[in-house]
């Protein structure tokens, strides 16, 4: 009685009595390092810890898998909805770039409502003069190629005579153009249209389909810049830390600097471009020199091919307009030897380091968004992958080996410097 008296004395009340192989110390949790928190199987913290790394494996690859099937599926999700997407990814690209002058005019005391009104306004007038200066003339001169095959055949005889592996091909297109051209010119004996006196009736007498894109787009950019003081306010202070409020501001501002810097530019230097080809142009004597400096100014925004097809057209341009084959050719001289040097010195020197692009870069951006919206999509090919790169850059590189095999998805510098330091510890 005594002993058991003092066992139970011994025992306090609401302990558990020891097991034997206890050590007095309180049990442990069981391991939950699994995926989603899923308690792990007993064993050992190997066994545990191969078993966590499998099933963090493979959900990074369903993950991976079924973000490639979304990425694959995104392009022909633009091309088939190109209706909505087209006109409000310009819209946005458009609004963008007219951030600093919207905060101009608002910094002049001038309300937010107003000053996007105006920014709108203000570019769909340089829209409208640029464009009209452009199509309308464009409109009357392609009207007369039918009239001048005769002329330029004659000019590029001498140079299809040196390749005669082209002859039938010329004859039987220039055959076709000829029937075409009989046809086109007994309808014109009965009515001559008139080409469209601005952008206005252009738009008027085109598809009802582009004047709705054209407002819808309008809307778009209206509403974006009015709402964009408060949109940026709220974007920044709705984080939840400094930094994460801090990161957020200077993305938001390298887009708008970023993007409102390399159209900029880029626009005036197209301007004087295009001038400087009106000129030579003029001299020459060659009829609508400011059109043709408008289509060199408009293609040079499309890189590389652009001004091929600026060439290409300024050289079928002279042949139909001059007699000599050499004196034609001299515009499509003049547009190669000024892009050169454009491409070569006064782009990178205004441009600078800052907005240098990777070439490769621009061709995939080139080739993938004239393939999903055409030649819209080749204008707003390097705009958007200036945005995409920016926000990239920002947020960090993807990082698919760490996606795959570790526990991120994003290869931050915190994240390589702590890898570091670990390495740096093993060694010591």
């Amino acid at each position: 009685m005594e002993e058991t008296g003092g066992l139970m004395a011994n025992t306090d009340v609401g302990e558990a009595p020891r097991r034997d192989g206890d050590s007095g110390e309180p049990p442990r949790r069981r391991a939950t390092d699994g995926a989603f928190g899923m308690a792990m199987p007993d064993g050992t913290g190997e066994e545990q810890a191969r078993i966590a790394l499998r099933r963090d494996r493979l959900l990074a690859a369903l993950t991976l898998i079924a973000g490639l099937g979304l990425v694959l599926a995104f392009p022909f999700a633009l091309k088939a909805g190109a209706e909505f997407f087209l006109p409000v990814t310009a819209a946005l690209v458009i609004a963008v770039a007219l951030v600093p002058v919207l905060e101009w005019l608002e910094r002049h005391r001038l309300p937010a409502p107003l000053a996007a009104l105006t920014c709108v306004l203000l570019f769909l007038l340089v829209a409208n003069i640029a464009l009209a200066a452009i199509v309308v003339p464009a409109i009357e001169f392609f009207r007369q190629l039918p009239e001048r095959i005769g002329r330029i055949k004659m000019n590029i005889q001498p140079l299809v005579d040196l390749y005669l592996s082209l002859q039938k091909y010329v004859d039987k297109t220039a055959m076709k153009l000829a029937i075409g051209s009989a046809k086109h010119a007994a309808s014109n004996a009965q009515a001559t249209p008139v080409p469209p006196a601005s952008l206005v009736e252009l738009i008027a007498t085109a598809a009802p389909t582009i004047i709705i894109q054209i407002f819808f787009g309008s809307l778009v950019v209206f509403f974006f810049l009015s709402g964009w003081t408060r949109l940026r306010r709220r974007t920044i202070t709705s984080r939840t830390s400094f930094d994460g409020a801090m990161a957020t501001a200077r993305v938001i501002q390298d887009v708008v600097d970023d993007t409102s810097s390399y159209l900029g530019t880029i626009t005036l230097i197209n301007v004087s471009l295009g001038l400087v080809i009106a000129g030579c142009l003029a001299l020459m004597g060659m009829p609508y020199p400011l059109m043709w400096g408008g289509i060199v100014a408009l293609l040079n925004y499309v890189p590389y091919f652009g001004p091929i097809v600026a060439a290409l057209l300024l050289a079928l341009g002279g042949l139909m307009t001059f007699a000599d084959v050499w004196v034609a050719l001299t515009p499509a001289i003049i547009m190669i030897a000024s892009h050169m040097l454009e491409a070569n010195a006064i782009t990178p020197f205004v441009v600078g380091h800052r907005l240098t692009i990777n070439p490769i870069m621009i061709l995939i951006s080139l080739s993938f968004w004239s393939w999903v919206w055409g030649t819209a999509g080749a204008l707003l090919a390097v705009p958007l992958l200036i945005i995409i790169q920016t926000v990239v850059r920002a947020a960090g590189k993807p990082d698919i080996a760490g996606f795959l095999f570790e526990h991120g998805t994003l290869d931050h510098q915190e994240r390589r410097e702590e890898r570091e330091r670990r390495r740096r510890s093993d060694l010591v």
